[in-house]
This record gives C-alpha cells, structure tokens and sequence, in this order.
C-alpha cells in the first residue's frame, strides 16, 4: 500500500459517525474522550452507558470496541490490571484506550454537533493584536543578539493563534451569510435585519482589514528574511528535540514551519500570482451586497402579488408530524381540501352481462358520454363544423419565404461585388448577417490553421473560405455596428459547381 493510499485510510476514523448504529458508537466515544488516558473495559463500557440511559449488551459492547479498533479509534490497552478474582478478571482482560486520531475525529464530531446555525462573531481587535505582535517580533528580531527561544515561542504562538481564530470565524460568518441571502423567501423583518448586519458590521470588518492589511505587509517583508533563522530556533529543545533523537514524529505547533509563514502570508498578499483572502473576501462582500440587492427587487416585484407560504407550510409540517394518522388525515385535508373519492371502479367488459338488480356500488362502473350524463339524449348538437379555410395564411407565408430569399440574393451579389475589397465598403444588414451565417458555417467545418475552414451555399452559388493569416487584422463595417477579426481573412468567391 502507498502512501496516498495509508493516508486515504485514515478516513476509516469516521465510518462510526456514517453506520446506523452511530448512536452508541458516539455514546462510547464520549466516555473515552471524558478525561485523559481513559482505559476501559467491555464491562466498564456497559456499566457506563447504563447511567446515560443507553444499555447494550455486553456482547454488543464487545462488538462495538472491536470494530473501533479496526476502524483505528481505539487500540487494545498495555496497562496493567490487578484483580482480585477470575470473574474479576474476565471482566476486565480485554481493555481499550483511545488513538490520538480517534480522539481527534470525536472532537471534532462534538464540535459539529454542538455548533449552532447561527453567525459567529468575528472579532475585529484580533486584526490589531496580530500587527501589533508581528511588529514586536520583526524589533526583536532585528535588534543586535536577535530573540531568545522562550520568547519566540510566546510570541508566535499568540499571533497564530489569533490569526486561527480571526480566520475560521470569518469562514464561519460568510458561510452563514451566503446561506441566508440564498434564500428568496426572506419577509420584510429578516431582509431589514440582514440589511443592517451586512451593511454596519460587514462593512467595518471589511475596512479594519483594508486599514490594516497593508501594516500586517510590511512587518512580514521584515520578518521574511530572518524567518529560517526563527524557525530553527523555535524547534530547538522541547519535544520536538526528544522525538528526533527517538526517531517519532512530532506535529509542530503553528508557526514552527515555514509553510504556516506562507499560508499566513498568502491570507494578506497576492503571492505568485495567486489572489490573497483578502482580495476574496472583498469580493465575498460585493456578492453579498449583490444577494441583499436581489432579495429587495424580489420583495418590490412581490407586492401585491403574494407571499411565501413557507413559513405556514413549517407550522402545518410540525403539526403533521406530531399529531396521530387520523388526526394527520383530517388536517391534510382541512389544509389542502383534497377530499378521498367516494368510489373507484374499473370501466367493465363489454361482454359481461350485469343483471338489473345489481346494487350501482358492487357493479363495475361504466363510461356514460357526455351528452347522455348532462342532457340525458345520446345524440349529438348543432352542426358539424366545416373545414378552416387557411389558403390566404398558405399564401402569406409563401410571399415571406419569397421575400426573404430575394433579400438573401441581393446580400449575396452585395457580397460577391465587394469581395475584393470587404474592409473598405460599408455593408446592409442583410449582407453582414449573410456573412456572419457564413463564418459560422467555415469555422464549423473545419479549422483556418489548417485550411479546411471551407462552406458553399448552393442556393446563392457563393462560396466563403477562411485563411489563417497572422497579425492581420480585418475590420468590416456595417450600419448594425463594427466587427473586427483578428489573424483570419475571409475570401468570398462565387461558386460554380463541377460538372463530370
């Protein structure tokens, strides 16, 4: 297996989050994640989630524990256990701990669960304690003797964690806000509070970041080059120096790499050619105000003519589904006034004889006509209708498709007699339409660059060739406006078909 692959493995931490059981694999999750170096037993486990109102066999619980360990959230426990009887020991033989990467995964799981479908506020001042730090650091820096490590790691630390938190709640906020303003059922109450929210805060934090972005700049363009020289110093001792002489791995904290300097750097300035997220956000801003604008013209276009129903539609909703089958039954109906046919039946065999003294509910219906169930008589009334006389709509659309032909012949001699000399005549717009018609044909057909971009139009006997011709520049007038083409010329030569 390859490295993609072992990676791409990982994912397995989240199957018990997706399997129909995710009730009690998230229940058992929850007690390992409770505290730290947490060891339990199948037992323990069901002793437990017993408490919690959750009781699983132990059977079960084995089952589950087993398949966490497959999925590599749990791993079997090394620690020693002293027991004082065999039942004792049967109970308590087979013990699990949690994986780092499992305890990530329910982290994060509790972290969805628990967060709330609402906008979370982003922190302007952030922005300020991020310049300010990174000022502090660039003067320390570039005083004589440098920093010394214990106060790199503080400083680093505060302004990465700072730039975290003000990065994932701005992701948070425009997430929210482009769910809300996607919506078109949005009443006068909740357009005016998204209106202000839009217009006072995002506006302020859109010009805290244009003010400081450009300070945030330059304390990075003096803290670039002594970077190298920061991050040797702050992986030195600590943890990281003990897991290098072990030979294990060790995940740095943000700001000990390089490659967190570069993802903070391209947060505030373009960097090869790659737009900043402030440049983004800037534009997240205009869509939003762009959303808000459609929502108003929808409220304007809307009056008088309706409004959502959604919100009633939620009520009876809620009501459907807390009430019994039959209760359910009468509001539908009471709501929607979809009353439940009397009676269905099927259309019956002409060859079956149904005897007179068959009750009209058990027989199988019957197809009355309508003349028979509405004047009760068979025949029919009135005339028949004679037949439409459409010779003069005939006639009307032949003299059009005359007429255009006529047009479309004269284009073509307008085309033929200025072939020589296309970019220097003004043409009708008949003839320029002709001529685009025609272009269309060519490129369609084959490619100039290859000399296959070639149509012949039987019926006007013209034909029109496109040729790959660099750094020439056509420009055909016409009284609907200009068209220029750019490394093609264009040949119109009449066109006189073979005879064998």
């Amino acid at each position: 297996m390859g490295a993609a692959e072992e990676d791409l493995g990982r994912f397995d931490a989240f199957t018990y989050l997706t399997v129909p059981e995710r009730a009690s694999y998230l229940a058992i999750m929850r007690l390992f994640t409770h505290s730290l170096m947490t060891d339990l037993s199948a037992q323990q486990v069901v002793e437990e989630l017993a408490t919690g109102d959750l009781e699983i066999t132990l059977d079960t619980a084995v089952s589950r524990l087993n398949r966490l360990v497959v999925w590599g959230n749990l791993l079997p426990s090394s620690h020693t256990v002293r027991v004082k009887s065999i039942e004792e020991y049967q109970r308590t033989r087979s013990r699990y701990q949690l994986t780092p990467l499992g305890e990530r995964v329910q982290r994060q799981a509790d972290e969805v669960l628990s967060s709330a479908d609402a906008a979370r506020e982003i922190s302007r001042e952030l922005l300020g304690l991020i310049s300010q730090g990174l000022t502090d650091l660039a003067d320390r820096l570039e005083q004589p003797g440098g920093i010394d490590a214990g106060t790199a790691r503080e400083r680093v630390a505060t302004v990465f964690a700072q730039f975290w938190t003000f990065r994932d709640s701005v992701r948070d906020f425009y997430a929210f806000l482009g769910q809300v303003l996607a919506r078109y059922d949005l009443d006068s109450a909740e357009y005016s509070g998204f209106k202000d929210l839009l217009l006072d805060y995002i506006e302020s934090i859109t010009e805290e970041i244009v003010l400081l972005t450009p300070r945030i700049e330059r304390h990075l363009e003096r803290l670039w080059p002594h970077l190298p020289a920061l991050v040797t110093v702050l992986r030195e001792g600590g943890l990281a120096g003990a897991a290098a002489d072990l030979g294990v791995a060790v995940q740095h904290s943000r700001g000990h790499d390089l490659a967190d300097w570069i993802g903070l750097r391209a947060w505030f300035s373009d960097v090869d050619g790659r737009r900043s997220e402030v440049s983004q956000l800037r534009d997240a801003t205009m869509r939003a105000l762009q959303s808000l604008l459609a929502n108003a013209k929808r409220m304007i276009r809307s009056v008088g003519q309706g409004a959502s129903r959604r919100r009633e539609l939620l009520r009876l909703a809620a009501w459907l589904d807390a009430a019994d089958e039959d209760t359910a039954a009468d509001l539908f109906t009471s709501a929607y006034g979809l009353y439940p046919a009397r009676h269905l039946g099927i259309a019956a065999d002409a060859q079956v004889v149904v005897a007179a003294t068959t009750s009209w509910w058990p027989a199988p219906s019957v197809e009355v006509p309508v003349s028979l169930r509405d004047r009760g008589v068979r025949a029919a009334r009135g005339r028949m209708s004679g037949i439409a006389d459409r010779s003069a709509q005939r006639q009307a659309l032949i003299d059009q498709a005359a007429q255009e032909q006529r047009q479309r012949a004269a284009a073509a001699a307008e085309l033929l007699s200025a072939a020589g000399n296309l970019g220097d005549v003004l043409l009708s717009e008949p003839a320029i339409r002709l001529l685009l018609e025609l272009m269309a044909q060519a490129l369609g057909a084959g490619d100039p660059e290859r000399g296959d971009a070639v149509t012949a139009n039987l019926d006007l006997a013209m034909r029109c060739e496109l040729i790959s011709k660099p750094r020439h520049e056509l420009t055909l007038r016409s009284a609907t406006g200009d068209l220029t083409t750019q490394d093609i010329d264009i040949t119109i030569t009449r066109w006189e078909p073979s005879v064998d």
